[in-house]
């Protein structure tokens, strides 16, 4: 889950010092416990399937998808399960067995036969790959299936797992919208699963760009000085209201008072190229295995 930190920032630029940061150290402790999920991971509630593209598939040409997903030599058995909306998204689902005797359960768009969800739940070895080395795995996983100009923006390891989202880049900008979640075991690098339905939903080749008309120096004025920024980029970010904005995406940290000690909080703000408004905050709350890419 993403926590938002809106209340904790105004739009009121002359108040910030006074008002914003102030409030931010008295209201951290609310978000203390929330698990971060990486940015924009829900998935949208109005699903306009931009990237559901193709012609409609029977079974038999799915279960061909299925074997070139995984990979042929690794199958030992497919059993057809039942049909249904997988995100509004109707999908045929297949149980595998595979060679090594563990068990995947797969879902294949009906419409273009694109791969929903992929799930294997085997038992995890100790570890033997790194987290970058998993990361970097997922990256060419994906290239390897055409999915590409994908990039890492959060990971998180559990119990030898590691979730990582991939976002589309188009000219350098993460369009986060776009999202692909891969589980990768990091005893030996197999990816036991894969989730596409927010690229499903509003994958574009070619996504027309605003112009930017709010220069990066202007952005980071509007940051209060007490936040130490650590990065800034170009970013779409969905809304509420199932539109896109392109934004400046601000990384950074403040200092905050809890438990009669110093502590560190990191955000992501959201800055209009367009306007100059503070579209979104989000509260990254650190967990011993999760990891922001920065």
């Amino acid at each position: 889950m993403q926590s938002k930190g809106k209340k904790a920032f105004e739009d009121d630029n002359d108040n910030l010092e006074r008002s914003s940061f102030l409030s931010i150290e008295e209201d951290l402790h609310q978000y203390t416990g929330l698990i971060y999920d990486g940015a924009f991971s829900e998935n949208q509630s109005n699903f306009k399937g931009d990237g559901l593209t193709g012609e409609e598939i029977n079974r038999e040409e799915a279960e061909n998808k299925i074997r070139y997903f995984i990979g042929e030599d690794r199958i030992k058995e497919v059993s057809s399960n039942f049909e249904n909306e997988n995100g509004r998204i109707i999908v045929y689902n297949f149980d595998i067995h595979l060679s090594n005797d563990s068990s995947t359960m797969i879902s294949i768009s009906k419409k273009g036969g694109h791969v929903v969800e992929m799930n294997n739940s085997r038992e995890i070895g100790k570890s033997e790959i790194s987290e970058e080395e998993a990361v970097n795995r997922g990256k060419e996983f994906l290239d390897s299936k055409s999915i590409y100009n994908m990039k890492e923006t959060y990971y998180m390891n559990n119990n030898n797992v590691l979730t990582v989202n991939y976002a589309y880049t188009q000219n350098d900008v993460i369009i986060y919208p776009d999202l692909i979640k891969l589980k990768i075991a990091l005893d030996n690098g197999e990816i036991l699963g894969f989730e596409s339905t927010n690229y499903l939903n509003s994958h574009k080749e070619n996504r027309e760009l605003s112009s930017v008309n709010l220069p990066m120096e202007e952005a980071l004025k509007r940051v209060n000085p007490k936040i130490q920024v650590m990065g800034i980029n170009l970013a779409i970010i969905p809304t509420e209201y199932n539109t896109e904005i392109l934004c400046w995406e601000i990384k950074g940290k403040i200092k905050s008072e809890a438990n009669d000690s110093e502590v560190e909080n990191d955000f992501l703000v959201y800055i209009n190229v367009n306007n100059g408004k503070e579209e979104d905050i989000l509260l990254i709350v650190d967990t011993p295995n999760g990891t922001l890419t920065v």
